[in-house]
């Protein structure tokens, strides 16, 4: 697979703790050199990426993250403010606990009431697969398939796990074919990346990719 594909789909992340702006600019920086789907960060640096960005990058951030159990309303404040500074995509984080409970109806209400906060902007729902049974991995599939989000997400990349294939397979073949897949955490090699890509991931959650470019690029990319 061409390495232009593979960094098209990537979601050029850092959403460390230590996190500083001048880390932030940087991976704006490669997300614009090499043409990432987006570059994903943390809410408070938001203004000042879109600022530093313009048209040039699609910014994402995270809601509820990593532990998904702030209330709804907060969540769906988190998601107009962070719209309000400039994000183009929002990342949002279930209460697996709610999942675990069997209010299942609670979660869909949830991702209804952020989605339409984010209208048309795209909405990703992350799960956090390696918490989950099977059972409850294909619970959530129906659940975004009917709470009209735009994707669905394996992992925070804080948790006990990231993505793992059999995780993207099972999700691409028991979502609608209108809600797309997101892979995260657990990406380390372009081979990896391509092989998520090809069990149906349309998204690729990582840091590591541009790392691996960067670090082959002689400067004729």
């Amino acid at each position: 697979m061409n390495i232009t594909e593979i960094l098209a789909r990537c979601d050029h992340t850092l959403l460390l703790q230590t996190a500083t702006w001048e880390e932030i600019r940087a991976i704006c920086d490669d997300g614009m050199k090499y043409h990432t789907a987006s570059v994903c960060i943390p809410p408070c640096y938001v203004r000042e990426a879109k600022e530093y960005v313009g048209d040039r990058l699609v910014i994402c951030t995270v809601i509820g993250f990593p532990n998904g159990d702030s209330t709804t309303a907060v969540k769906c404040f988190e998601t107009a403010e962070a719209l309000r500074e400039g994000a183009d995509e929002i990342d949002m984080v279930i209460h697996v606990g709610d999942l675990k409970a069997g209010n299942d109806e609670k979660i869909l209400e949830e991702i209804r009431a952020i989605k339409k906060v984010c209208g048309d902007k795209i909405l990703k729902v992350i799960i956090e697969t390696c918490l989950l049974t099977e059972d409850e991995k294909l619970r959530m599939c129906r659940i975004v398939t009917e709470s009209g989000a735009d994707y669905i997400k394996t992992s925070t990349g804080f948790s006990t796990g990231g993505a793992t294939r059999e995780d993207v397979a099972l999700m691409r073949v028991n979502v609608g074919e209108h809600v797309k897949v997101k892979a995260a955490g657990g990406i380390a090699s372009l081979q990896d990346a391509e092989d998520f890509i090809n069990l149906g991931a349309d998204r690729l959650g990582t840091s590591r990719v541009v790392k691996i470019i960067k670090n082959t690029d002689n400067g004729g990319y």
